[in-house]
């Protein structure tokens, strides 16, 4: 699938450690070949309509959409709870 990301996924990856974005990077190209793959935990976000969070790792996690059946749009990146409050 291809990847693309909304202003605020990229301000906010910005603004990460450089450790966590390079995990992110790694997560996003999981999340491109297989949406499935164990260490995302992909989950629907309850409430909403077709937002989807990917684990990061433990403390981080990223949100994102799926357009037009072929792309993901990566929309906010950060700690758990902040990145699930305004998917």
């Amino acid at each position: 699938m291809k990847v693309r990301a909304y202003d605020k996924f990229r301000d906010l990856y910005r603004k990460l450690p450089s450790a966590v974005r390079r995990k992110a990077l790694r997560q996003i190209h999981r999340l491109s070949k297989d949406q499935r793959h164990p260490s995302l935990q992909v989950k629907r976000i309850q409430g909403t309509a077709g937002i989807w969070e990917a684990r990061v790792d433990i403390r981080y996690r990223m949100t994102f959409e799926i357009a037009g059946g072929d792309t993901i749009v990566l929309r906010v990146i950060g700690d758990h709870d902040e990145a699930l409050r305004r998917p």
